[in-house]
């Protein structure tokens, strides 16, 4: 009996555009024409958010394997991506709040708050909080990929393990220190870390592309929360959350606090 051949990988296919497009449901009467807009936004911020966790995983890979240029390579892709979720923000804030209000109700308690993705990059970047675990249900594939990410280095104790294998004192508990806390600054690598931009180009560059994603994450915070103050005001936000007050709350939070604490001593 002859096999049929499999039929030939197609632009369609390959993408699975037929799953991809039947996935914007607006659940307002009618529906209202800017639902669209806003399930479209936010269902592509989600699939950057898969990418910025798989590029993040892949720095730390590379930061392990003793690859830094690679690895810097990368952290301009991240950089780049941040930059597209930015803009993206424009796009969003076409609509006016008015446009916004058609539907609100409709997202009853559904929010960014949830994101589950962010809350993981958030993790990986050393942003720890323990606390975040019960806004998702136990046993749920969410709470479980968080949990994992709550007790895994971050991309942070990567690059320290890699200065400790290029020879610099970092000191053992450090390198062995509870993950699942907050990265915090410490007088031991700030000293490292002088000693790598007085002495190491390498590292030094490595270092400035770390300061670049902080600052990228912080520009994408400042933007969310202008938009969201530009669309709702001070209102309190969908699912429960505070609003702007809680995004206006993440601003100014370092992601490498030792790379900030070092610029007055260089």
């Amino acid at each position: 009996m002859n096999e049929q051949p499999e039929a030939a990988i197609t632009y369609q296919s390959y993408l699975q555009l037929d799953t991809l497009l039947s996935l914007q449901v607006p659940r307002s009467e009618g529906p209202e024409h800017d639902e669209m807009l806003f399930i479209v936004i936010h269902q592509v911020y989600e699939l950057w958010f898969k990418e910025m966790l798989h590029e993040l995983d892949h720095v730390a890979t590379l930061f392990r394997s003793d690859r830094p240029h690679r690895a810097q390579h990368t952290l301009k892709r991240i950089l780049t991506i941040l930059k597209v979720m930015v803009a993206q923000l424009d796009i969003l804030e076409t609509m006016t709040p008015l446009e916004f209000l058609s539907f609100r109700a409709r997202l009853e308690a559904a929010s960014g708050f949830q994101s589950n993705q962010f809350r993981q990059i958030e993790f990986l970047l050393g942003a720890k909080n323990e606390s975040a675990l019960s806004r998702f249900p136990e046993g749920s594939a969410g709470r479980i990929a968080l949990e994992r990410r709550l007790l895994a280095p971050t991309i942070w104790d990567a690059f320290l393990h890699y200065l400790a294998r290029e020879k610099y004192p970092v000191p053992t508990g450090h390198l062995t220190r509870d993950f699942s806390k907050p990265v915090e600054p410490t007088p031991e690598i700030q000293q490292i870390l002088l000693d790598v931009y007085r002495n190491d180009t390498k590292s030094a560059e490595i270092c400035e592309r770390l300061v670049d994603l902080d600052e990228g994450i912080a520009e994408w915070r400042y933007r969310h929360v202008r938009m969201v103050e530009r669309t709702i005001g001070n209102k309190p936000g969908t699912g429960g959350s505070r609003g702007a007050a809680y995004l206006q709350s993440t601003i100014g939070r370092n992601l490498f606090p030792d790379l900030w604490e070092i610029r007055s001593r260089l």
